[in-house]
């Protein structure tokens, strides 16, 4: 890397770093790193949880162990299972809504809470003397953070540097309250032991995470202000032909010299059958015949 590359590299890190980390005097952060901040683990028993809603986990365990002990095909069995999620529900809000406000809508983290009280529910087995709560707590939370993790990206990144952003995200506010400013790149790598160039190709994804909307309006400088949509260029219509081409090219350079020639003045040249039939020597339906014989060729050829 040039000096002058680094010092642009440098520069737009700065940038970038800024809007990770916020202010540098610690009195915010950027709301974007929600990702970030939903990978930092909790402890799953936690208290303020338990505290919330302390018969949550004993009525679900209760409920499941009624049904661990009917029969197999016992009719009670489904309503004991129904009346354990239900049970389980505030449970579920509750660790949901300790994800609100992260860029992700409450309503979507109840369903991804719901959703794992329901496999926890199932998954859990209370002949093993361990509470609900223990099994389920960790189960919620961790569906909670792949949502987080997968589904909050509008831009689909390698998981190696997705989580380097991630990491990026939740070490820049710290890197820039020690710095008194925002972090240079090299600055970066070395607080995370990266690559730089890792850590560069970190950084352009996390600014592309939420890509402009296109009802978004262009920048005036002098000019109307216009959706982006408006200002995209269209699909050109001869895109297709690009492949075909790439498949024609290798059936046309196995072909006869004369078929070729005779292929080029037909249709590059525009000359007629009966002008071609002339200058090969031969009578129009010979080339009729040949032409016939060699688009079959090509068009098996392409097709198969």
């Amino acid at each position: 890397m040039t000096a002058a590359t680094r010092t642009v590299s440098d520069n737009a890190t700065r940038t970038a770093a800024g809007s990770l980390a916020g202010p540098a005097n610690g009195a915010g952060t950027s709301r974007s790193a929600a990702g970030a901040v939903a990978e930092d683990a909790e402890p799953a028993d936690h208290p303020d949880v338990l505290a919330t809603h302390p018969a949550s986990g004993p009525a679900v365990q209760r409920l499941l162990l009624q049904r661990a002990d009917l029969p197999a095909g016992h009719p009670n069995r489904a309503a004991l299972r129904v009346s354990g999620i239900e049970a389980g529900l505030p449970l579920a809000r509750c660790l949901a809504a300790r994800y609100r406000g992260r860029g992700v809508p409450l309503e979507d983290l109840y369903q991804v809470a719901a959703l794992a009280l329901v496999k926890a529910v199932d998954g859990y087995d209370p002949t093993r003397q361990t509470a609900f709560t223990s099994y389920a707590v960790p189960t919620i939370l961790g569906a909670l953070k792949r949502h987080f993790r997968d589904n909050t990206w509008h831009l689909r990144v390698p998981r190696r540097i997705q989580a380097l952003a991630l990491h990026l995200a939740s070490h820049s506010a710290s890197l820039t309250q020690r710095l008194g400013r925002s972090p240079t790149l090299a600055e970066l790598a070395a607080h995370l032991d990266a690559a730089e160039p890792d850590v560069a190709i970190a950084l352009g994804a996390w600014q592309a995470r939420y890509p402009d909307s296109l009802e978004m309006a262009t920048s005036g400088g002098g000019q109307p202000r216009l959706p982006l949509v408006d200002t995209l260029g269209g699909i050109d219509p001869r895109i297709d032909a690009i492949g075909d081409r790439l498949a024609l090219r290798p059936l046309l350079a196995a072909l006869p010299a004369r078929q070729r020639r005779i292929l080029a003045m037909r249709y590059f040249g525009e000359m007629t059958q009966a002008e071609i039939a002339a200058q090969i020597g031969v009578s129009q339906m010979h080339i009729s015949r040949l032409l016939a014989a060699t688009l079959t060729q090509l068009r098996g050829g392409m097709l198969a």
